[in-house]
């Protein structure tokens, strides 16, 4: 009897490592405000992070930063924009996301950490049968979002009155590269542009650092822009299966 119980854990061990040869998926939290802030979204029992965008000279343009908490809700989302000299802090609050400064309502909540409606601009979200954000609807626009099955965000079509602006993103046919990317931007069926993304990844197939080419085909000659992203990210502590096989995955940082 003692040979069969100690057999026990090792079985459901190779069974755990055989489901975990499929990266983990994303939650519909993380993609969806990835979508409307912008950043790369992560996979994982994430508890902080941040993503600096800098370009050719080393110059930081852009920040996000972020705490979430062990359901995957973004208690601090912090966007700053240094290129332009504006930003935001947003703190969860029960159902809304409230200004980090003077704590106004910005965001109202649905579901259970979901964006549901922006009540300053009119803007609402709609999401589907599992959580994701499908689409967004102001007083003259209306955007549409689409996702792979693993949840990874594949663009959103924008349109107002005749106006159609459409970004399509490709990612790599490796599951675990998912930010390897190539976007391409249309206005009304003409292509604006096209970002190439490749990235360093860790344990949990997030990425660590990427490269990132911009070409502006809106203007002749093509413009083409070379940035760098520098991710740091820290992850709660979980007994799960990485793909360098089982064992307990805590607040490491990368």
């Amino acid at each position: 009897m003692k040979r069969l119980y100690w057999l026990i854990p090792t079985a459901l061990l190779l069974t755990a490592c055989d489901r975990e040869s499929v990266p983990e998926a994303f939650t519909p939290e993380m993609a969806s405000f990835s979508n409307e802030f912008e950043f790369d979204p992560l996979r994982g029992p994430v508890k902080d992070f941040s993503q600096t965008l800098l370009d050719e000279h080393d110059v930081v343009v852009k920040k996000v930063s972020a705490q979430l908490s062990k359901e995957g809700c973004f208690d601090l989302l912090t966007l700053e924009d240094v290129e332009n000299n504006t930003g935001a802090t947003l703190l969860l609050d029960a159902n809304y996301y409230v200004d980090g400064r003077t704590h106004e309502k910005r965001l109202r909540l649905q579901g259970k950490c979901q964006l549901a409606e922006m009540p300053a601009t009119g803007v609402s979200w709609e999401t589907d049968d599992n959580g994701f954000i499908i689409s967004a609807r102001g007083k003259e626009t209306t955007a549409t979002y689409r996702y792979d099955s693993d949840g990874y965000p594949l663009g959103k079509t924008t349109t107002a009155k005749e106006e159609r602006f459409t970004v399509a993103s490709t990612p790599s046919k490796d599951p675990r590269k998912k930010m390897d990317y190539t976007a391409i931007s249309t206005f009304n069926d003409r292509t604006l542009g096209t970002v190439r993304q490749t990235c360093d990844y860790d344990r949990h197939d997030n990425p660590l650092s990427c490269e990132l080419q911009v070409i502006d085909e809106s203007v002749q000659p093509p413009l083409t822009r070379h940035y760098t992203i520098k991710n740091r990210i820290d992850y709660y502590c979980a007994v799960g299966f990485s793909r360098d096989g089982p064992g307990v995955l805590c607040s490491a940082r990368y």
